[in-house]
């Protein structure tokens, strides 16, 4: 799986990627970035820091003009902000592969979640405001793109007044106040655990989730460049080292990365996402036995999630096991009634096998239960192709 989103465990389709997720290291763990080398790769040029979080200077203008009469006040700035929330959620395009720097969001808000939350943080800092990340601890979460099944994490951020200087006068808070800003409607109802991580952190899942499309397309030189500027730029994120091992298993070189899986797992021991990979990495490699013990122990680990019960339906689609689909997508929506996907995925079981007034009625489920109004419209424009179907 890829380490991208949101929103990406174990190895469940070709491969895993995980997105804007986060996952806790221990300082003391040595690094070892020599691994990242291979000069197989001819290593492309990628965004800066300044290129991911700069402000261009159209906006910054329109920021001056804006709060002209005098220092930006917190209840201000929560209008700027939820601007963003509302056009994000709204926006066709706000899926996980929509990777944009702070100035192209700002022009184009059809952005995912880490991408607004750069763009938030880099108006929050224009402003004059403390800004600090949070990783949003979301149970495991995937997102089917081009056959991938990618693991989606989440972050949000929450925005501060400081202590202010006006002249020889100085306004002090006893606690400075704040609001949060996360463009997930359904973090925000369901209030997750959260902690604090750095803006380094965020510049490497920025690569991440760069580096993953790179690899869905091919781009194997650009995907490599992605996931070791990420490991540059936070070597104690697991998640960049899991990533990277990918690109090193679809390129042949096994044996590194098994290394490189190691070091991700050194961080992290329980990085569900690099434990599935590796368990795949055995299977490859006449290893069959250590790879069953680690998918039985996921496998186990994750029964009870309706996201995980989901993905082994669209598995089971893909092997064409349709009655086996249709107990896992059964399994999730009994384990959480309220998620689009396990009625989408009995939708197309239904198809599959003809039943079209039962597609139908999931269908229907699924757009009932949906969040964002690209899900929306795409449950909405399929069951208009199959009232149409049907009068013909």
């Amino acid at each position: 799986m890829l380490n991208i989103k949101h929103t990406l465990c174990g190895i469940l389709l070709v491969n895993t990627f995980f997105l804007t997720g986060c996952n806790s290291t221990q300082n003391d763990i040595k690094v070892n970035q020599s691994l990242a080398n291979n000069a197989f790769f001819e290593e492309q040029k990628v965004e800066t820091l300044n290129d991911v979080f700069r402000l261009d200077s159209k906006i910054t203008s329109k920021l001056t003009s804006y709060f002209n009469d005098g220092p930006p006040h917190l209840s201000q700035a929560q209008a700027l902000m939820q601007f963003l929330v509302d056009n994000g959620e709204a926006s066709l395009a706000y899926q996980s592969n929509a990777n944009l720097t702070a100035s192209e969001a700002f022009d184009n808000l059809n952005a995912n979640c880490l991408s607004l939350s750069i763009l938030a943080y880099s108006l929050s800092e224009f402003l004059g405001f403390d800004a600090q990340f949070q990783r949003v601890h979301i149970p495991e979460y995937w997102d089917q793109t081009q056959g991938y099944s990618l693991l989606t994490g989440h972050v949000n951020l929450v925005v501060s007044e400081t202590n202010r200087s006006l002249g020889a006068a100085h306004v002090l808070y006893s606690k400075p106040k704040s609001i949060t800003i996360d463009f997930d409607p359904n973090s925000r109802e369901q209030k997750f655990p959260v902690s604090n991580i750095s803006k380094q952190r965020i510049l490497s899942m920025f690569y991440s989730n760069k580096g993953a499309m790179a690899l869905i397309d091919k781009d194997f030189n650009m995907a490599y460049s992605y996931f070791k500027a990420a490991i540059n730029a936070d070597p104690n994120y697991s998640g960049a080292w899991g990533n990277l091992g990918i690109v090193f298993r679809v390129t042949g070189f096994e044996y590194q990365a098994e290394q490189v899986y190691q070091q991700a797992l050194a961080l992290n021991p329980e990085n569900s996402n690099v434990l599935g990979n590796l368990a795949l990495l055995f299977k490859l490699t006449d290893r069959d036995a250590a790879g069953d013990q680690i998918l039985a122990r996921l496998d186990e680990k994750r029964k009870n999630n309706p996201y995980y019960q989901i993905v082994k339906g669209n598995e089971a689609i893909a092997a064409n096991k349709l009655s086996d689909a249709l107990a896992y997508f059964r399994q999730a929506k009994k384990l959480d009634s309220r998620l689009h996907d396990s009625y989408f995925g009995m939708a197309k079981v239904y198809f599959l096998r003809g039943e079209i007034e039962l597609t139908k009625l999931y269908l229907s489920k699924a757009y009932e239960y949906s969040d964002f109004a690209h899900d929306r419209a795409r449950y909405q424009g399929k069951l208009q192709w199959l009232q149409a179907v049907a009068k013909n």
